[in-house]
């Protein structure tokens, strides 16, 4: 059942011209408040917050889908949920079967031979002398007292019960994460309709008004994202492993596969760690003119075809907003931030241009 629908069997109320004019109806202060107490509830609770924006993302894109499929068979909704749950745990588990294990020696031998690409930059860029750099002393050897002082960090008992801390919540994080996709893609619609039932009657009207206008751009934004990601890491994994033959081509595509997820910050550090690796095994200038060529060609076909393709209204963010957005959602909320900076950056411009009248140029 669409909110369009649901508005349709709520009795509304009179509204006031003062309100009318601003929010619909109702007074707008005290949708300010709700909404910061909701943030500021939701920023208490941050720490168990990631499994459930990831399950809900997935259940959110997922949802038509099923609809689609039970519509067409005539068979049970929650037959197609369990099926759909099915494929996606069944996708996960064989990617970390596959890679899992070459993932992991990848990342410990680029970390030895970043230290000796470092130590050969530093080398070379200055005649072995040291390098200042913002009142700062590199050299050979404050490099290597750096990877051994990382080295004896992780070798730590207190660090090491730390880090095991984490590893034992993202194994139970991961758990829980699958249990609530599993009844979220079951339960979907119902959980959407006790949402909307938490709205005042006499702003149903507005706000289903308000969602049928954002909820195509929230759609198109994730599915891009997560065909920018596949794209941008299954082409740079044919790039880095099959045209230039790189070291650890497999890590860096998966690096460079997420870093899409940080449009700008995490694209430029992933080329300038996949640059190092490209120093290190660089067998003469083409080698290194090989690569320059690669990187420019990938960030070209992902800025300029594909996720202009794939975003579709969404991108058309001002790339300085999303920077922006990117940055206050890491510092308020961590991760969880991160993936939900840019949904509240274009439902906020969503909810501005429907409250201006002006619906038909949002997001354009």
């Amino acid at each position: 059942m669409s909110l369009p629908e649901l508005t349709k069997r709520q009795p509304s109320r009179p509204e006031s011209p003062r309100a009318a004019k601003w929010f619909g109806t109702g007074d707008v202060g005290s949708a300010v408040l709700a909404i910061g107490a909701t943030v500021g509830g939701l920023y208490l609770i941050k720490p168990v917050l990631l499994p459930f924006v990831v399950s809900g993302i997935v259940a959110y894109v997922c949802t038509p889908l099923i609809d689609g499929l039970a519509k067409r068979t005539q068979w049970p909704r929650s037959l197609f949920a369990v099926l759909i749950f099915l494929v996606l745990l069944g996708a996960a588990i064989l990617i970390a079967v596959v890679a899992g294990q070459r993932l992991i020696s990848e990342t410990s031998a680029t970390l030895n031979d970043l230290q000796g690409t470092l130590k050969q930059l530093v080398r070379n860029a200055n005649g072995g002398a040291p390098i200042h750099v913002f009142g700062l002393s590199v050299d050979e050897q404050s490099v290597r007292n750096t990877f051994g002082r990382i080295r004896d960090w992780f070798g730590e008992p207190d660090n090491v019960a730390l880090l095991t801390g984490y590893g034992f919540m993202a194994v139970v994080g991961t758990f829980l994460t699958a249990i609530l996709l599993i009844w979220l893609l079951i339960t979907g619609p119902n959980v959407a309709r006790g949402l909307f039932w938490l709205v005042p009657p006499g702003r149903r009207e507005l706000v289903a008004r308000i969602w049928s206008q954002l909820d195509p751009v929230l759609k198109h934004y994730f599915v891009g994202i997560a065909a920018t990601v596949c794209y941008a890491t299954i082409a740079a994994y044919i790039g880095l492993a099959f045209i230039l033959g790189l070291d650890h081509a497999l890590l860096l595509a998966v690096l460079t596969g997420i870093a899409e997820t940080l449009p700008f910050i995490g694209s430029t550090a992933v080329a300038i760690i996949a640059g190092l690796v490209a120093l290190h095994t660089a067998t003469g200038i083409m080698s290194i003119v090989g690569f320059a060529v690669y990187a420019t060609v990938l960030r070209l076909s992902i800025d300029h075809l594909v996720a202009p393709l794939v975003l579709g209204r969404a991108a058309n963010v001002h790339p300085v907003l999303i920077i922006f957005c990117f940055l206050a959602g890491a510092v308020t909320f961590g991760i969880v931030g991160v993936i939900l900076s840019v949904p509240v950056a274009l439902a906020v411009k969503t909810t501005l241009a429907t409250l201006y009248g002006e619906d038909e140029q949002a997001l354009r």
